[in-house]
């Protein structure tokens, strides 16, 4: 069975104020979105985790932690820890661990939590 995890910031620690961020964007919104995207997940029979965390060193450790929890075919980067310039430090960090906890799982990247799915149909075989 194919399975994923789905890494982005926790919607709750997110800088709404930020000129990068689309207008009108919310915590509800990105919920909305993660919701639409593990259906969609799950219409393709797959297996996901989601792996929210804080821009900082806790959340570097939830995810690590969370990446030697299972095997994953494929890890979803999402745009909200990807995009925002005052977040590079922050995809680099979340780009190594997956690099050094998964060193067999694929990357994909998302524009918006809604195509979590496509982007890692993208690399799945099982797409």
């Amino acid at each position: 069975m194919t399975r994923l995890l789905f890494v982005g910031q926790a919607p709750d620690t997110v800088d709404y104020s930020d000129p990068a961020l689309p207008p009108g964007l919310s915590a509800e919104k990105i919920q909305a979105g993660i919701d639409l995207a593990a259906a969609k997940i799950a219409e393709r029979g797959w297996i996901a985790d989601l792996c929210m965390i804080p821009p900082d060193a806790a959340g570097i450790a939830m995810l690590e932690k969370q990446l030697t929890s299972a095997a994953y075919d494929c890890v979803v980067i999402g745009g909200g820890i990807r995009l925002p310039p005052k977040s590079l430090l922050l995809f680099e960090k979340v780009v190594n661990t997956v690099h050094k906890a998964a060193p067999g799982s694929t990357l994909a990247f998302n524009t918006v939590p809604e195509d979590t799915a496509e982007a890692a149909a993208r690399w799945l075989k099982s797409g």
